[in-house]
C-alpha cells in the first residue's frame, strides 16, 4: 500500500535531520514533540520505503568491481588495487607490499625483474620485510644495467638484494641496457653471457614489470635509437626500456641497441605484472593494457577508474 505524500515528507525531514544535519535522535524527539523510539521507528520505516537509501563504500568491493571489469576489457586476469592516500610514499609502498603479495598468490617460480622507480621501492620493500620462504626459485633481470647510479635502475644489484630477502638464487645479466650501437649491441649479445641470461629468459613463468610514463623530453639514448618514430606513432609510455602508444602498439625500431628480453620471448611468459607507481598516468596505463602483454596488474584504484571511464 502507497503512503501519503505527507508521511513521505515526514519521513524524509526526520531522515535529513538525522542523516544529513546530524542531530541526535533524542534532539529530533524533541523537536517534533515525539518519542526517541518512534523517531527510531520513522527512520526504519524511511529505509523500508526507499526514502533512504544507505550506500557503504567497501574499499575491497570497489576494487573487486574495478578489476572485473578490466577482466572483461584487457588480457588482464587479476592484480591488486589499492585506495589512494593522497600520500605518494605511502601509496607506492602499498603497492611493493601488493606486488608481493601478488607473486605469492601466483606461485611464482622462475621471476624476471625489470627496472624502474616502483621496482627500487618492491626492493626496499623486501628488505624492511623479508619474505624467503617464498615460491620463488630463481630471479633474472630483464633488463640489462644502467650507466647511471640511480639505484632503481641497477638491474644486478637489485636482482641480488631481491634474490636475498626472497630466498630465491640469483642470475646475473653483466651487460649494459644502452651500448653505444646496435654493432656493439650485436657482439655482446653473441657471447655466452648474453646466451645465459636469453635461456633464463625463455624459462620465466613471471615477469615484473614496470608501466612507466613516456618522457616529455626524450633523452638522448632515445632519440638516437628511435629518431623521430617515438613522435611519429605519438608514444605515451614505457615497459622496460620499450616504448608503445595509446593503441598498444609497441614501437619498434631497426637503429634500437637496448638489451633487454626480446618482446616475443616476454609475450610468451605466462605472468606479466605490471606495477604501476603513484605517479604513472591513465594515459600510459591505457596503452599498456591495449598492449595485451599484461595478465596482471599492481596500481591504484583511482587510475584504474580513470583508465575505464577514458
Amino acid at each position: 500500500m502507497g503512503i501519503s505524500m505527507e508521511k513521505r515528507k515526514r519521513l524524509a525531514y526526520v531522515a535529513r535531520r538525522y542523516y544529513l544535519d546530524d542531530q541526535r535522535q533524542s534532539d529530533i524527539a524533541r523537536e517534533l514533540g515525539i518519542s526517541r523510539p518512534m523517531v527510531s521507528r520513522l527512520l526504519a520505516e524511511a529505509r523500508e520505503l526507499g526514502v533512504v537509501e544507505i550506500t557503504v563504500h567497501d574499499p575491497e568491493t570497489r576494487a573487486a568491481r574495478l578489476m572485473e571489469r578490466l577482466r572483461g576489457m584487457s588480457s588482464v586476469r587479476g592484480g591488486v588495487l589499492i585506495e589512494d592516500s593522497g600520500d605518494n610514499d605511502d601509496e607506492n609502498r602499498r603497492l611493493s607490499e601488493g606486488a608481493v603479495q601478488l607473486l605469492g598468490q601466483l606461485g611464482a617460480k622462475r621471476l624476471g625483474v625489470g627496472w624502474g622507480y616502483l621496482i627500487g621501492q618492491i626492493v626496499s620493500w623486501l628488505e624492511k620485510n623479508p619474505q624467503t620462504d617464498s615460491s620463488v626459485t630463481d630471479i633474472c633481470p630483464l633488463v640489462g644495467n644502467a650507466s647511471i647510479p640511480a639505484r632503481n635502475y641497477q638491474s644486478n644489484e637489485n636482482i641480488r638484494l631481491m634474490a636475498q630477502q626472497l630466498g630465491a638464487s640469483p642470475h646475473f645479466l653483466y651487460l649494459p641496457a644502452l651500448p653505444e650501437s646496435v654493432e656493439e649491441k650485436e657482439v655482446l649479445c653473441s657471447t655466452e653471457l648474453y646466451r645465459q641470461v636469453y635461456r633464463e629468459w625463455e624459462a620465466l613463468d613471471t615477469a615484473l614489470v614496470n608501466i612507466g610514463d613516456y618522457p616529455s623530453s626524450p633523452d638522448f639514448a632515445s632519440l638516437v635509437r628511435y629518431g623521430s618514430l617515438l613522435q611519429e606513432r605519438r608514444a605515451c609510455g614505457r615497459m622496460l626500456v620499450y616504448y608503445f602508444n595509446e593503441d598498444g602498439y609497441v614501437i619498434e625500431s631497426d637503429q634500437d641497441f637496448a638489451i633487454q628480453i626480446p618482446i616475443d620471448v616476454l609475450r610468451r611468459c605466462p605472468n606479466i605484472i605490471g606495477v604501476c607507481s603513484a605517479n604513472t598516468s591513465a594515459k600510459a596505463v591505457r596503452g599498456a593494457l591495449r598492449s595485451g602483454f599484461f595478465t596482471h596488474i599492481v596500481a591504484r584504484s583511482d587510475l584504474i577508474e580513470g583508465v575505464l571511464e577514458m
